[in-house]
């Protein structure tokens, strides 16, 4: 049994989704006892030796600029050749946009046996069984892959990253790169401190803020966190905020180490969206809001008044840390 890991990367680095798929499986491959080995494509600036600190052995560079671009299909096409040619029996993608894409795609390609969204270390005592979350996070279950090729597809946010010593040797593969059928004809780019599904840290709003001219409490607390914003589904569907700070189940899904809500009441769908993460705080004036259930911490009361004070307490510990 061998590990082979994607890496995925934007404008050449490596996301941060993509270390915690390193972390997990390079632990898989200690758990088995085999090697741990990873793959990227197209042009990447980071140094990829550095990578071994991650408990990998191996990064197989498939360096080909038409790689540069995202299309699923070119993708799983040319990471069903490198299992095909590292001989790897489970690979593992972070259950991020491009993972949910792809690892599909590469099931089919090499027979493979899929568990997607997973949450732990697989159970090898008896069979290789994979805890995976379900129901929009509000169960699990256990998933025995019996192919001889497995794929796993890791959930953001669900395993600790560590960085330990050691370099990889950097392998250069010359795969053969099918032409994409998607042509792109304009790159329109999301602008902001911290991108959202990146974010350890996200601060979002809902009508409680009632209006866009009074977002800047909520910007002023994530820029003192170093957070990254977002958004309620009827804030977009009124153009308060844009669609892409929209955070929920038929919008983005996330899972920060914290997620601080401001006057979002908590519909079940955008819980859906939101409650892998670590920790959930909630301020709202209404103590009946659904929100206060799924929350770690909750406070009651109008974020007018509680928000600029809680941003103001943590600009005097920030400043006297």
């Amino acid at each position: 049994m061998s590990v082979l890991i994607f890496i995925d990367q934007a404008e050449g680095h490596v996301k941060k989704a993509s270390l915690e798929a390193l972390t997990y499986g390079g632990d898989l491959a200690k758990q088995t006892g085999t090697t741990a080995e990873a793959m990227v494509f197209g042009t990447v600036a980071e140094d990829l030796t550095a990578l071994g600190r991650y408990g990998i052995s191996k990064v197989h560079h498939v360096s080909s600029a038409a790689l540069d671009h995202f299309d699923a299909q070119v993708f799983a096409n040319v990471i069903a050749k490198v299992v095909e040619e590292t001989k790897a029996t489970v690979v593992v993608f972070s259950h991020n946009q491009t993972g949910k894409a792809v690892a599909p795609g590469v099931a089919a390609a090499v027979k493979a046996g899929i568990v997607t969204g997973a949450v732990a270390l697989p159970d090898i005592s008896n069979g290789f069984v994979v805890k995976k979350s379900v129901f929009s996070g509000k169960a699990f279950a256990n998933v025995n892959i019996s192919s001889e090729i497995k794929i796993i597809s890791l959930n953001p946010n669900s395993y600790k990253t560590v960085a330990g010593k050691g370099m990889a040797e950097v392998i250069e593969l010359n795969v053969p790169v099918p032409e994409s059928k998607i042509k792109i004809t304009a790159v329109s780019k999301v602008s902001g401190e911290v991108p959202l599904t990146e974010a350890d840290i996200v601060v979002s709003g809902g009508r409680g803020l009632k209006g866009p001219e009074n977002w800047g409490i909520l910007e002023d607390l994530a820029h003192t966190l170093h957070a990254a914003t977002a958004c309620s589904r009827p804030v977009a569907d009124s153009h308060w905020r844009p669609h892409h700070e929209h955070v929920g189940q038929t919008g983005v899904q996330v899972a920060p180490n914290l997620y601080i809500a401001l006057g979002i009441s908590g519909a079940i769908q955008h819980l859906a969206g939101v409650n892998r993460s670590k920790t959930i705080v909630v301020i709202n004036k209404d103590p009946e809001a659904p929100f206060f259930k799924a929350a770690d911490y909750g406070i009651v009361g109008d974020v007018f008044e509680v928000v600029p004070k809680l941003t103001e307490e943590i600009k005097k510990m920030q400043a006297a840390s």
